[in-house]
């Protein structure tokens, strides 16, 4: 336990000095251009081809931070609830795997086969897309509406330490908000993890 401790506190003190993208991507209210990431299966997917979408998940996460990690259950249980009900999970791995090795394509396989990620996985080569969304932490997400607009930027609960210990299930609500024809209050929150890893 002393461990995963330490690995959180230097993810958030150490990782955080370095590297870290500045904000200033998407706002609630933008329309997401669409993309074409590679997913851990080899092939190439867009928000475009969930032709029966009514909304997007689209969570920016990764194989290696501890908040990713502690997120993973949570991630996966996201797309088992809301799949169906037409709410996707997209998952997109930003990390560049040259500062961050277990960040890899090869590495987002072995993980998403571990822990049965049954929703895409992509991984963001030349990391083009996280800054167009502003995406500045793992994980952080984006839920859009069938046409693509913003409607919630943030974190996934207000816990990731305890998944049992949770008051706010933010982007449950948000989706939540979505089916029922409103908008997410929040529609804005802090997402907290780690510093997304690029080049210096």
């Amino acid at each position: 336990m002393k461990s995963l401790f330490t690995a959180v506190f230097m993810c958030l003190m150490g990782l955080a000095i370095a590297n870290n993208p500045t904000s200033g991507g998407y706002q609630v209210g933008d329309v997401a251009t669409d993309f074409s990431l590679k997913n851990i299966d080899g092939k190439f997917v867009s928000l475009s081809d969930f032709k029966d979408a009514k909304g997007y998940i689209v969570v920016f996460t990764c194989n290696t931070c501890p908040y990713a990690v502690m997120y993973e259950d949570r991630i996966k249980a996201l797309h088992d609830k809301y799949a169906d009900q037409g709410y996707p999970v997209i998952a997109i791995n930003p990390n560049d795997p040259e500062v961050k090795e277990g960040d890899s394509w090869d590495a987002m396989k072995v993980r998403a086969k571990e822990k049965g990620f049954d929703f895409p996985y992509l991984f963001d080569a030349g990391q083009m897309v996280f800054p167009q969304y502003g995406a500045t932490k793992t994980p952080h997400v984006y839920v859009l509406d069938s046409d693509k607009v913003v409607k919630y930027i943030g974190a996934i609960d207000d816990n990731p330490q305890d998944a049992t210990a949770v008051g706010d299930k933010y982007v449950e609500a948000a989706v939540e908000s979505l089916k029922m024809g409103k908008s997410p209050d929040p529609s804005l929150t802090k997402a907290i993890g780690c510093s997304i890893k690029v080049k210096a």
